[in-house]
């Protein structure tokens, strides 16, 4: 088994990443699918993707990470960006299907969380209900369920919106 970490994203990591956030979205449009909701081909369409370790850098309080290994492949990723005033967005977190369950997600779940607490009062992520495991991850790290999406995410096609408050 590889020895993994944690690290931020490099531009090199860019391709690698792409292929498993666009890997994981059709799987999941697939999942979302046969629990009877359509996702609009617009949630398949992401233009920051081909430079996302630029478009982190260069967004003010937001970061990503990859999990890697010694060689550089890349097996997941998760990101931070601003929402609101006090309110960060979980954003484009994915893993590649043959990596998952072996604690990896959490792993970059947690340094996501610990970066966000540093510029954030809250955490907010949407998802769709039909993920499970994924569900189960967000409210097993404190994540309370909303009823319905916040004002700032309004356009959301999705059916689960997460969020989670520091006590700082």
């Amino acid at each position: 088994m590889h020895t993994l970490e944690v690290r931020p994203i490099i531009p090199a990591d860019d391709t690698q990443i792409a292929s498993i956030i666009n890997a994981a979205r059709m799987e999941a449009g697939n999942i979302v699918a046969k629990s009877g909701r359509t996702i609009p081909a617009a949630m398949y369409t992401d233009d920051q993707l081909v430079r996302l370790s630029t478009f982190y850098d260069r967004t003010p309080n937001a970061a990503y990470w990859v999990l890697s290994d010694e060689s550089g492949v890349i097996y997941g990723g998760v990101g931070i960006g601003p929402l609101t005033d006090g309110v960060a967005e979980l954003q484009r977190f994915y893993i590649a299907k043959n990596h998952r369950g072996a604690g990896g997600g959490q792993r970059l779940l947690d340094q996501a969380l610990a970066y966000a607490q540093t510029c954030y009062r809250q955490v907010y992520l949407e998802t769709f209900r039909a993920l499970g495991a994924a569900n189960h991850l967000y409210q097993k790290n404190g994540f309370v369920l909303l009823k319905q999406a916040p004002k700032a995410a309004a356009s959301s096609v999705c059916d689960a919106w997460w969020l989670k408050t520091f006590n700082n």
